[in-house]
């Protein structure tokens, strides 16, 4: 595997250094972070979903776009507190088994 390019380098530290468990950054606070143009941004992270290095973790609107936008997250940071159907399954199964 090659290693990272500077530009998913920058990404992946903004990710990390913008991301909270209520709000992770869209791809244009990636790029302002990162100093990275919008279009590399855009490429690079289609690139680090599909490497499992980022992941899509909600949509939020926005004021600058009419649909909402995505927001972005290293796995670690999506994994926690997803709240998904399924976590909820899983705990409710588990709180089952050990009464």
């Amino acid at each position: 595997m090659r290693p990272a390019g500077e530009v998913s380098q920058a990404l992946l530290q903004a990710a990390a250094a913008l991301a909270t468990e209520e709000r992770a950054p869209t791809q244009r606070e990636l790029a302002m972070k990162a100093q990275v143009g919008f279009t590399a941004t855009r490429l690079t992270i289609k690139n680090l979903v599909r490497a499992g290095h980022l992941v899509r973790v909600r949509a939020r609107a926005v004021a600058y776009c009419n649909k909402p936008v995505a927001e972005y997250a290293p796995p670690r940071l999506a994994q926690r507190g997803s709240g998904s159907p399924a976590e909820l399954g899983r705990v409710l199964a588990g709180w089952g088994a050990a009464a």
